[in-house]
């Protein structure tokens, strides 16, 4: 590939990721875990949104259980925030040929 025509892609891609940054603020993703007794909506950017929990989960002897599904589901959500961004990157990037995992400076 043509060094200037990479440089030309990526200050175009540049341009674009600003864009992506207001669209990962609009992306929702849901985590669960215990069979989806417990629910944690995350933003693209992290932010959690809501946490919904079973009350039959809400037990005062059970409360370690309940807080490792909260975290268990926060994580599960926080995998599908990594995985749309990850999505949304290879889209604006698919034209330069960057090897996978390749992260760029800006």
């Amino acid at each position: 590939m043509d060094f200037l025509k990479m440089m030309k892609q990526a200050k175009e891609m540049q341009s674009r990721m600003s864009g992506l940054q207001d669209e990962l603020a609009l992306i929702e993703v849901t985590g669960v875990s215990g069979a989806g007794l417990v629910t944690v909506t995350v933003t693209g950017k992290g932010e959690m949104k809501s946490v919904k929990i079973d009350p039959s989960l809400m037990k005062p002897d059970e409360a370690e259980i309940l807080e490792d599904l909260v975290v268990a589901a926060h994580r599960d959500a926080h995998g599908k925030v990594e995985q749309a961004i990850q999505a949304k990157m290879a889209e604006l990037t698919g034209g330069l040929g960057l090897p996978p995992g390749f992260k760029l400076p800006f």
